[in-house]
């Protein structure tokens, strides 16, 4: 497999882990870091971090409405318990 279908096929990945932590709003990063060992606070942290090792600047907070699909405020208000 070639570098370039290698990063697509990861891409994809982290896409539909989103797409799936979207999906359960019910579950929150208390279970996720409990059970997982991760939240999507921690995603948000490697996605801004891998941001900045390749030049690019990513404020937590984008990343944070990146992996939330909204502001985390609005998500905070919406979702946590």
């Amino acid at each position: 497999m070639d570098k370039t279908t290698e990063t697509e096929i990861e891409a994809a990945a982290f896409r539909r882990l989103l797409a799936h932590l979207d999906s359960r709003k019910d579950v929150q990063n208390i279970d996720l870091m409990n059970l997982a060992g991760f939240c999507r606070n921690c995603l948000s942290k490697w996605y801004a971090a891998e941001a900045e090792s390749r030049g690019e600047t990513v404020s937590y907070d984008e990343a944070r409405e990146r992996v939330y699909g909204m502001p985390y405020s609005e998500w905070k208000e919406k979702h946590q318990i």
